[in-house]
Parts: C-alpha cells; sequence; structure tokens
C-alpha cells in the first residue's frame, strides 16, 4: 500500500545521493582533480567561438544533464550556481563532450545575452597576443 501525503499524492521515497565518484555521464572517462572538480570549457553553438571557462564536479554535471541549463561550481563562494540564474544570460547546454583523459569538458551551448560577468560577449574579449603573424600560420619553421 502507497504511503500518502496530505492532499491524496503518494508520498516519494528519498533518493540516493549518487556516489560522488560515480562518472556523471555513464561510460565517459571521469578524473577530476583532488577537489573533485573538471574544467569546464564553454562553446557558442555554431560559431564554436568560446565563451568561458568555469569548473564543475560530477553533481553539477548531473543537474546541468537534468535541466539542460549549465550548472557550474563556484570555487570562491564554495556554492553552485546557474548561469543567467541572476543575470538572465543563460546557457542553454546542447552537448558536453569529455576529453580522453577525463579531466575536462567541453559544453557546446546557445546563449542568451555575453557570456562574460563583466557583459562582455566572452570572457576571451579582452587581450589577445599573437604568437604569429598571420602570413607565417601554416608554414614549416
Amino acid at each position: 500500500m502507497a504511503a500518502w501525503q496530505d492532499g491524496g499524492v503518494p508520498a516519494a521515497r528519498a533518493p540516493v545521493p549518487p556516489n560522488p565518484d560515480d562518472p556523471p555521464i555513464p561510460g565517459a572517462p571521469w578524473r577530476p582533480d583532488e577537489r573533485g572538480l573538471v574544467c569546464a570549457v564553454v562553446q557558442r553553438h555554431g560559431s564554436g567561438e568560446v565563451l568561458m571557462v568555469a569548473w564543475m564536479d560530477a553533481e553539477a554535471v548531473r543537474r546541468t544533464l537534468a535541466t539542460g541549463r549549465a550548472t557550474y561550481w563556484s570555487r570562491s563562494r564554495g556554492e553552485y550556481w546557474v548561469k543567467g540564474e541572476s543575470s538572465g544570460h543563460v546557457q542553454h547546454v546542447r552537448s558536453i563532450g569529455v576529453d580522453c583523459d577525463g579531466d575536462a569538458l567541453l559544453l557546446t551551448v546557445d546563449q542568451t545575452g555575453p557570456a562574460c560577468h563583466t557583459g562582455r560577449t566572452s570572457c576571451f574579449d579582452t587581450m589577445r597576443v599573437d604568437v604569429l603573424p598571420a602570413a607565417d600560420h601554416g608554414r614549416a619553421t
């Protein structure tokens, strides 16, 4: 017989918390650092523009997979945050790629508004250093 909550709705069983050591993406390698974190590179769907870099643990990945919205771990605040929750600059996740070592992720997103907290389109818009002149690209040295 089902247990009932107020209002005649069956009571939900408490979910079994996932083992933090279990890979959040079944079958994919998962090798976080000593803090349980992996680097997450965020790329705009379609253009391939790199928007930002953030940190995720297994729970952040699980939350992202469950909601479709990018959820990260704040190393400075020690808490989860959903991109766009306060700014409205939401990241709808199209795909998550796992690198060959399992210690980095590539999130492909549909970005609403700027990705950077400074209001710039990308966190990489502020400075760029050219290593090779454009004419030298592709030439053997």
